[in-house]
């Protein structure tokens, strides 16, 4: 999974990010990024585990740190999670913060809150996530959820900017970008995404977010930490609607955190877009008692 989430994110970067940057016909000012979005994630998903099922869909053992790179000191922390002392102290939101949120299984319902805002309402822990566009300013004290600066990248944030629809000269195959569909699923069987040979996207494009100053959480419910001093960035993509009529929303993370991990932390995590948001249920933070450890 992480060679994947590697490969995709590699596709990602190397399209020039032209977010905010775009103006409309005749030189006008600058698109809003509701204007220049070249694709539309707005909608309520559900997130499809068919990966890491053992680290998301229970609370695994205390010191489980499997397949995550941490130092010794996030190893150390991890080991000495207690679930009872968080609840005590009101720390239940720890595994629903931003570098844990998305792989907590349950719905995302995004919206615009306004022309330079997205809002995205988690029902895992009840939780709301604001994307600034433009020129917010971080707030002056961390939160859970922190700052998240988006913007969107991809050639076809090149052709709405210029509000011709002319194909961006980056854009290869008769007017189609190629590329593979990142990981993350079952390559387009039950409670996957769209098989890879369908990759072929019309002026695609991707949004990139950074995350900074939020408080710190954990990457799983068992404890596995990352500080105050970590960066979270987030490429979401809306993959190609798939032939039975499906909508996928895909969403690489890395955390980079000097203090408990040893190099970043890679994750994808896939989402299906729903009818509408009848099943929406947001409930309070709350982490189910781990799993007993193992003897060997």
């Amino acid at each position: 999974m992480a060679c994947l989430a590697v490969f995709a994110i590699t596709a990602m970067i190397e399209r020039a990010d032209v977010a905010g940057q775009g103006r409309g016909r005749g030189g006008g000012p600058p698109m809003t990024a509701v204007q220049a979005a070249p694709v539309d994630l707005t909608g309520t998903w559900v997130s499809i585990v068919t990966e890491d099922w053992r680290w998301r869909m229970v609370t695994p053992p205390v010191g489980d740190t499997a397949s995550v790179p941490v130092s010794g000191a996030g190893r150390k922390a991890a080991a000495s999670w207690d679930l009872a002392a968080d609840t005590a102290a009101g720390n239940q939101c720890k595994a629903f913060g931003v570098g844990g949120l998305t792989r907590q299984p349950g719905r995302v319902r995004i919206s615009w809150q306004d022309d330079q805002t997205l809002k995205l309402e988690f029902d895992a822990g009840t939780q709301t996530r604001i994307l600034h566009f433009g020129d917010a300013q971080p707030p002056s004290q961390p939160t859970l959820q922190g700052f998240s600066r988006a913007s969107w990248e991809g050639p076809g944030v090149g052709a709405r900017a210029r509000g011709d629809g002319r194909q961006d000269p980056r854009v290869t195959g008769g007017g189609l970008l190629s590329r593979e569909v990142p990981g993350g699923g079952g390559g387009g069987l039950r409670g996957g995404p769209p098989p890879r040979q369908q990759a072929e996207m019309s002026l695609g494009g991707d949004m990139q977010v950074v995350t900074t100053h939020f408080n710190e959480g954990y990457l799983r419910a068992n404890g596995v930490p990352y500080s105050d001093q970590a960066t979270i960035t987030e490429y979401i993509h809306r993959l190609p609607t798939h032939p039975n009529g499906d909508d996928w929303l895909h969403i690489i993370t890395i955390v980079d955190d000097p203090m408990y991990l040893s190099q970043p932390f890679y994750t994808s995590t896939s989402f299906l877009r729903e009818p509408d948001d009848s099943k929406f249920s947001p409930r309070p933070c709350s982490t189910p008692a781990p799993l007993p450890v193992r003897e060997r």
